[in-house]
C-alpha cells in the first residue's frame, strides 16, 4: 500500500492507494467502481472538511490517473487523515481502516434525513482475502466486515454504529482452475471470521490514531 500526499487548495491531503494488479474481484458501496467485478487498484482519498464538489467519481477517478492506476478501479473518499490508519491481519486476511468520527451516530435514527449531495464517507475499510468466494459469499463478507466494524467502535467506548457515509471494499482472487470457491463468508465461516478479526483489529486501531 502506498501512502501519497498531494496539494489541493492549499491543503495538504493525502492517500492511500493499493495497487492489487489482476486476478481480484472486488464488493464496494464505493460511490467510484462500486457495484461487485473485477478491478485492479483501491484508492482511499482524503479530502478536505466541507468538500463541495458534486462529481465525486470524477476527482477520485482524475486523483487515480494522476497516481498512475490503470484499469478498474475502487474510489472511497474521506475527510480523516488517512495517515493515520489501522490495519489488522487474521488468517492471511488483511484489513485497512481510516477513522474519522466526528458525525458518528447509530444506523437506525428515527428522524427523517432530507436528501443531501454525496458526503466523503468517513469510516473506510478495505478487506483482502486470498481466496475465491461466490458472489453471496462475497455480500456475505460486506455484511461481516460490517459487523466487525459496528463490534469494535462500541467496544473502543464509542456510541455509534458508524456515521452516515461509512464505505467498504472487500477484494477476494478470481477463481483459478482446480481451486476451491468458497460459498460463505459468514462470522463463523473460515473467511468469514477471518475478516471479522481483521477488521475489528483496523477499525480498533484506527478509532485509537
Amino acid at each position: 500500500m502506498e501512502q501519497l500526499t498531494r496539494t489541493e487548495d492549499g491543503a495538504s491531503l493525502g492517500s492511500l492507494l493499493w495497487r492489487a494488479g489482476e486476478g481480484w474481484r472486488m464488493i464496494s458501496n464505493a460511490v467510484l467502481g462500486g457495484g461487485i467485478g473485477e478491478r485492479a487498484w483501491v484508492l482511499n482519498a482524503q479530502v478536505a472538511h466541507g468538500y463541495r464538489r458534486t462529481d465525486p467519481d470524477r476527482h477520485l477517478a482524475e486523483l487515480a490517473r494522476d497516481a498512475g492506476a490503470h484499469g478498474p478501479g475502487v474510489g472511497l473518499m474521506t475527510a480523516a487523515d488517512v495517515r493515520a490508519y489501522g490495519t489488522g491481519h487474521d488468517g492471511g486476511v488483511t484489513a485497512v481502516a481510516t477513522a474519522g468520527l466526528g458525525v458518528r451516530g447509530w444506523a437506525a435514527d428515527w428522524t427523517e434525513a432530507a436528501a443531501t449531495a454525496v458526503r466523503p464517507g468517513t469510516v473506510n475499510i478495505v478487506v483482502a482475502v486470498p481466496a475465491a468466494l461466490t458472489d453471496a459469499a462475497l455480500v456475505n463478507t460486506v455484511m461481516t466486515a460490517t459487523e466487525a466494524k459496528v463490534q469494535a467502535l462500541v467496544d473502543a467506548g464509542l456510541d455509534c454504529s458508524g456515521t452516515p457515509t461509512d464505505a467498504v471494499c472487500v477484494a477476494v482472487r478470481r477463481p483459478r482452475p482446480g481451486e476451491e470457491t468458497h460459498a460463505f463468508g459468514g462470522p463463523r465461516s473460515l473467511w468469514g471470521s477471518r475478516v471479522a478479526r481483521a477488521v475489528h483489529q483496523a477499525v480498533d486501531a484506527a478509532a485509537h490514531a
